[in-house]
């Protein structure tokens, strides 16, 4: 492997450094971008389909797409990808190395920012074992595995007929800063124009104080969807933010307008949200929500008589699937998953919530049988999945 050297009085300068490992990338990259230019090497982006190509609607089925890997692919072809320096619209992030803001484009579409639990995949506790080697956390360490997952959350992108897309994210948990440093310099998220709040648990509301990056930096406020009982929870954990008067002076904090959310249809930014109630455990309420004929239901262990209404006629349902078997009293397992989807009968179904014992391919590959065998499209989601939809 080459090698800089950086004269040891300068080894604390900035500038120097940075040059240096720009000298070292461009004599790692130069072989690949040498063989872009003679055609020699230009890997296609992954995708995945399910059903034939077209967009997402009751007729036309949803195309799930690898879009970070065709960035960054896009990205090495305009050399504008930089491990070391200034460029400014580069970010590394997690071990990921992401190209700046993507252009501007028209439609609706669903970005996974998270689909994980609220301790994520991979476990330190996995990852630190001296006499167990945990395969799937040992995968989910490598930057591109689909098996590494943070805590479940979801971009809307709704393109509102002014134009202009909105940006409407579903939960801001524990491990969101994280999350939107990888993804949103990559895919060109920059305003957060509403949050929706499934539940007051850790995992959902845990990055609620580092939306002061974007309240300080980016907008004036972020509007926040939250149901009565979640408020008042939100009152303790996070009680400066709910009630700003106890701030010290001069501190500068994430700025909510909390707006509270009834468990009746209402609209954000234009488009029409259900809640859709369920039992997160025995006696703990918890929302999904439908927008459009999609079915999003992220925590759950049981779901009421009285919502099974309110998902008929659903086109895509993203459902929670804790584990490949056994039980949870808080979410569903992957084979109590299935028997919702056999209920629901969506046209197809995106698995969310994994823990560190679903394998992503492997559990894929037992989920493209059922297709054969009983005519259910599902799979498991992956963290910076990008979905086009019609809303």
């Amino acid at each position: 492997m080459p090698s800089t050297q950086i004269p040891s009085g300068e080894r604390s300068d900035p500038r120097s450094i940075a040059a240096a490992c720009g000298t070292l990338f461009s004599r790692l990259t130069q072989p690949k971008l040498s063989a872009l230019k003679r055609g020699e090497f230009a890997p296609p982006p992954r995708k995945h389909l399910i059903g034939p190509p077209g967009a997402a609607s009751v007729d036309t089925p949803v195309v799930l797409q690898d879009f970070a890997s065709q960035q960054l692919h896009k990205g090495i072809q305009r050399r504008s990808l930089t491990v070391c320096g200034s460029a400014p619209n580069n970010q590394i992030a997690d071990g990921f190395l992401t190209p700046g803001p993507a252009p501007t484009e028209k439609g609706s579409d669903l970005i996974f920012i998270g689909t994980g639990t609220s301790e994520g995949v991979p476990r330190v506790s996995c990852l630190t074992d001296p006499e167990r080697q945990c395969q799937i956390c040992s995968d989910a360490a490598r930057p591109g595995s689909r098996n590494r997952r943070r805590n479940t959350s979801l971009m809307i992108r709704y393109e509102h007929p002014d134009g202009r897309r909105r940006n409407i994210l579903i939960d801001a948990g524990k491990f969101f800063y994280h999350s939107a440093l990888q993804w949103f310099p990559q895919l060109g998220i920059r305003q957060l124009d509403a949050l929706v709040i499934t539940h007051s648990h850790a995992d959902a509301i845990g990055g609620l104080d580092d939306l002061r990056d974007w309240t300080n930096n980016i907008q004036d406020k972020v509007p926040i969807y939250v149901a009565p009982r979640d408020l008042e929870v939100m009152g303790r954990t996070h009680y400066y933010l709910v009630d700003p008067s106890v701030i010290t002076k001069g501190t500068a904090v994430s700025t909510l307008d909390f707006k509270i959310m009834p468990e009746t249809p209402f609209s954000v930014q234009g488009l029409q949200i259900t809640p859709l109630p369920v039992w997160h455990g025995k006696g703990y309420k918890s929302l999904g929500f439908r927008f459009g004929n999609i079915c999003y239901i992220s925590d759950v262990s049981k779901i009421p008589e009285e919502t099974y209404p309110l998902l008929q006629n659903c086109d895509l349902l993203i459902l929670d699937a804790l584990r490949p078997d056994g039980g949870s009293s808080t979410h569903f397992t992957l084979p109590e998953s299935l028997d919702e989807v056999r209920k629901i009968r969506p046209r197809r179904t995106l698995f969310t919530g994994m823990m560190h014992n679903m394998d992503h391919d492997e559990i894929n590959k037992q989920l493209a049988l059922l297709r054969e065998s009983e005519g259910i499209v599902a799979e498991l989601s992956y963290d910076g999945m990008r979905i086009p939809i019609s809303l």
